[in-house]
């Protein structure tokens, strides 16, 4: 009986499985939470595997140096057999690598390092932030080709993801590369006050535009380069942008927006915002463990790997979104 209970203990079927590690920036955010889902799909389809999907992060968005820890802490576990991670503070999230030393490979998910300090990781799986970002600048373009004040809503100052959608949106509007505000170039100007940061605030980025639109009256576009104020605080921007919805429809107010999160398609339904650029964060977190589990083996891996965009307009609220 000893001799049995010894072998079934040493099954590998009830060993300790390796941890294929998901770090997102917080899990208070349903952006990540649809990253969480396509992990716990991948984990069900594969359950005899070696590997497990493990998804964490710290409670808010906007505690990094919660995000930081995690990392290190996950990085210093025997367990954890790469790890991939969606900074929030790139500058310091390539410090903690750096002073872990990581030797278990490691990649980013949703978001990327800084071009400098991509060495750390093999490969970045996610949105083609820059490409995000210009398309959003193209329906704004569209909507209205002459130009006008524009105010842009970011995230966290050091998120390199938003960064580059909003250089995308710039380059786009201004038929030039590399600006870092918009003084006159074709047509657009960004105001006094923005960028504005939220911290993947959502109430904080509709309050924002309240306050921008009461002292701008002749306000011609926001740019919202992540959709918090929409998918976080739904009613909120609902109440903001109802009484408006004439000049939204009539493009006398352009709204480009990130993301197809929660609400956001049905206020695009409702005519609250010109167009939506959407990333795929399921299709990230289903990918992110076979993709680790190539790194592991050291097979060959695309450095990056971009899932695609969905786009919605009012006119395609029903077709927008790949299934």
């Amino acid at each position: 009986m000893i001799a049995g209970f010894a072998a079934l203990t040493a099954s590998p079927a009830l060993a300790e499985k390796k941890q294929l590690v998901i770090v997102v920036k917080g899990l208070d955010n349903a952006f990540f939470e649809a990253i969480h889902q396509g992990c716990e799909k991948w984990n069900g389809e594969n359950a005899d595997s070696e590997y497990e999907c493990f998804y964490t992060g710290p409670a808010s968005t906007s505690d990094e140096a919660g995000e930081a820890q995690i990392v290190a802490d996950m990085l210093a576990k025997s367990s954890t057999a790469a790890i991939a991670i969606s900074p929030s503070n790139a500058p310091l999230i390539a410090q903690t690598l750096k002073s872990a030393n990581a030797t278990i490979p490691v990649m980013t998910i949703d978001a990327d390092l800084a071009k400098e300090d991509a060495g750390l990781r093999k490969t970045y799986l996610g949105t083609d932030n820059y490409l995000m970002g210009k398309r959003i600048g193209d329906y704004i373009k569209a909507a209205a080709p002459e130009g006008g004040k524009i105010c842009t809503i970011e995230g966290n100052p050091a998120a390199d993801n938003i960064l580059r959608r909003a250089q995308g949106m710039r380059d786009a509007l201004s038929g030039k590369e590399g600006l870092a505000a918009l003084a006159g170039e074709g047509g657009w100007t960004e105001i006094a006050g923005c960028p504005v940061f939220t911290n993947d605030d959502g109430v904080k980025g509709v309050q924002a535009m309240s306050d921008i639109l009461a002292a701008n009256p002749d306000l011609r576009a926001f740019g919202i380069m992540g959709g918090w104020p929409l998918f976080m605080a739904p009613q909120p921007y609902r109440d903001l942008f109802k009484p408006l919805a004439d000049k939204i429809a009539s493009n006398q107010l352009v709204i480009g927006a990130a993301d197809t999160i929660g609400d956001e398609v049905a206020i695009a339904g409702e005519g609250l915002v010109t167009a939506l650029v959407g990333q795929r964060p399921f299709e990230m977190g289903y990918l992110a463990p076979k993709t680790m589990i190539s790194l592991i083996k050291g097979e060959a891996v695309a450095d990056p790997v971009f899932t695609g965009l969905d786009e919605c307009t009012k006119d395609t609220v029903a077709t927008c979104i790949q299934k």
